[in-house]
């Protein structure tokens, strides 16, 4: 288990700063992850269709999985009996749980919630199931990763609704209640607890929701209850009053967004780590990421282009396949197709990052961003497209 550091609790060390962007690194028990960095969202305990060989040599560092479906199927008890999700999914890096909020709120109607969790029906076998801030924390320290996040209430309001605040200060009033509970819950120091910063759309409030998840005691801090009919000039605002008043060596973590034009606005405020299904779940529907902006595979203008997606990528994909055969995959519905262009999307992304670290360490990330934003731009799509919101579906 000895690091750098040869610390057993995961920390976060800061190396580097352009602006309020940041360039650092997460010591934990099972590897140093560079930041700013990507987790590709594993739900069921492994990224669609890829094995953890083929993300190791695209430069993945960590994954996410989701504690609320691993916790009905297979049930966090045979994860941490067969070795914890490190040795379940065959992943040596570090790992990152959600609390299951998010795809519990989600089922609207079908949910009860009270002061003491939520109550809501199995969609695999129909049961009764309660979920409260304890269970959450005993879930993820059964499932054994390495970064894992309190319960939040979280509630979609549209942009410019609620303007008293009232159920976005509801919300925000019980998350840190039950921020309180998960912290009082969690027993395993080798696991870093996120607190969750929450607060709709209005500044101030995220402010609040920040200093009082940092009075708690809370050295990690995810933001969320973004990318839900905000826009990018909003959210841009929202994480800067999320973050300002944290402590720098505190990570910040954006769940569920998104786009590289998300992650590269969100390196800009100061966030470190972001999750999203978005590379694997537009690869799948033939949408693809490249220097020069994002492709639809299945539009016709490709059926006969016999180059790569991306001449400056060296993904195994556009070393070996060129667009044309990509897109008869796409067309014939075969399993392959899906695998190789979420493998390509991945590997963007992971470049993205590591760009952005590169640019932050030298002192040239503006620089970067100008060059990076005047060169990406996205071809219109005849099929599949796709927006910028935070998705914890299924990746």
């Amino acid at each position: 288990m000895d690091l750098l550091s040869g610390a057993k609790r995961p920390r976060f060390e800061l190396c580097a700063r352009d602006g309020l962007a940041r360039a650092g690194r997460m010591l934990t028990p099972h590897g140093v992850l560079e930041t700013p960095a990507f987790f590709p969202v594993g739900t069921y305990g492994a990224v669609r269709g890829l094995t953890p060989d083929e993300l190791a040599r695209v430069g993945v560092q960590g994954l996410l999985a989701n504690t609320y479906h691993l916790s009905l199927r297979p049930g966090e008890s045979r994860v941490r009996e067969l070795g914890g999700l490190h040795g379940f999914m065959g992943w040596p890096g570090p790992i990152l749980t959600d609390s299951g909020g998010f795809q519990v709120f989600s089922l609207g109607a079908y949910c009860r919630r009270s002061e003491a969790g939520v109550e809501f029906r199995s969609p695999v076998d129909g049961r009764t199931v309660f979920l409260s801030p304890e269970r959450a924390i005993e879930i993820q320290e059964a499932l054994g990763a390495d970064f894992i996040v309190v319960l939040d209430e979280f509630e979609a309001i549209e942009a410019g609704g609620d303007p008293a605040h009232v159920r976005t200060r509801a919300c925000l009033e019980r998350s840190l209640r039950w921020a309180e509970r998960c912290r009082d819950a969690h027993r395993r120091d080798d696991q870093l607890l996120f607190g969750i910063i929450q607060g709709g759309f209005a500044e101030e409030l995220r402010a609040e929701s920040a200093e009082r998840t940092r009075a708690l005691g809370f050295e990690a801090f995810a933001i969320g209850g973004l990318g839900v009919g905000d826009s990018p000039e909003q959210r841009a605002s929202l994480v800067s009053a999320s973050v300002s008043g944290l402590r720098e060596a505190s990570p910040r973590y954006l769940m569920g967004l998104g786009l590289p034009e998300d992650l590269v606005a969100g390196v800009l405020g100061g966030v470190d780590l972001f999750d999203c299904v978005v590379p694997t779940r537009h690869g799948r529907h033939g949408s693809v990421f490249t220097q020069r902006g994002r492709l639809n595979l299945r539009n016709a203008r490709h059926r006969d282009d016999g180059g790569p997606i991306d001449a400056d990528c060296a993904c195994p994909t556009c070393r070996r396949f060129s667009r044309a055969y990509l897109r008869h995959l796409l067309t014939c519905g075969d399993a392959l197709g899906a695998r190789l262009l979420s493998l390509h999307n991945i590997a963007y992304y992971m470049k993205l990052v590591r760009d952005m670290r590169e640019a932050i360490a030298s002192g040239r990330l503006r620089v970067w961003v100008e060059a990076w934003r005047e060169a990406y731009v996205s071809e219109p799509a005849e099929a599949a497209g796709g927006s910028s919101s935070a998705v914890h579906n299924p990746a």
